[in-house]
């Protein structure tokens, strides 16, 4: 469709919005009654005859009944148009649900893989520190023992000091025991002289 006829029909279709808005509303029902009365008090008064007003009533009503069938029609036909666009917007929402939930069940596996995962690592934690637990061990007897023999080794080496000292102590007393011996030698040997 061109412009000019796109124009006109949404003109068209807000005219006849606007009447089924009217057609439906107190004021029309309220205007309709006042027609009717006047119709039937027409007669009353001798303005018109009984039978030209029925012709011309039933004949006015069957045309306002057809028009009111047409925007009955058009009414129905926008309300299917959103019925069809609520269905298609019914079916998008389905499918991405259908989406959501597939992702959701993805996620669901990832979380269970990532605990299984954080399972591994706090087993392979625990392995490693029962393995630290265990070296910890072994280099504490490791110093312990180390610690014991260097408290071992400090007393033996306070033993040989000692021992140490005691033998310079006696060669120092065999040196003044030689020294002397050698001057009562020079000392005899002089006075024998």
């Amino acid at each position: 469709m061109d412009k000019k006829t796109t124009e006109k029909t949404a003109y068209l279709e807000k005219i006849a919005n606007g009447i089924m808005w009217w057609i439906g509303s107190i004021p029309s029902l309220v205007v309709h009654t006042v027609i009717f009365l006047l119709c039937f008090l027409l007669p009353l008064f001798n303005v018109v005859s009984f039978d030209h007003m029925l012709l011309t009533l039933t004949t006015v009503l069957s045309l306002e009944a057809i028009y009111l069938a047409i925007f009955i029609q058009m009414s129905v036909n926008k309300s299917q148009e959103h019925i069809e666009d609520i269905r298609e917007d019914i079916e998008d929402i389905s499918e991405d649900i259908e989406d959501i939930q597939e992702d959701i069940e993805d996620i669901s596996d990832d979380i269970e893989d990532i605990s299984e995962d954080i399972e591994d690592i706090q087993e392979d934690i625990e392995d490693i520190s029962e393995d630290e637990e265990e070296d910890d061990h072994s280099g504490r007897a490791r110093n312990v023992m180390l610690k014991s023999n260097v408290s071992t080794n400090k007393n033996e080496i306070r033993s040989l000091k000692e021992q140490i000292l005691r033998l310079q102590q006696e060669l120092e007393k065999l040196k003044m025991d030689d020294e002397e011996e050698e001057r009562r030698q020079e000392d005899s040997g002089q006075d024998a002289d």
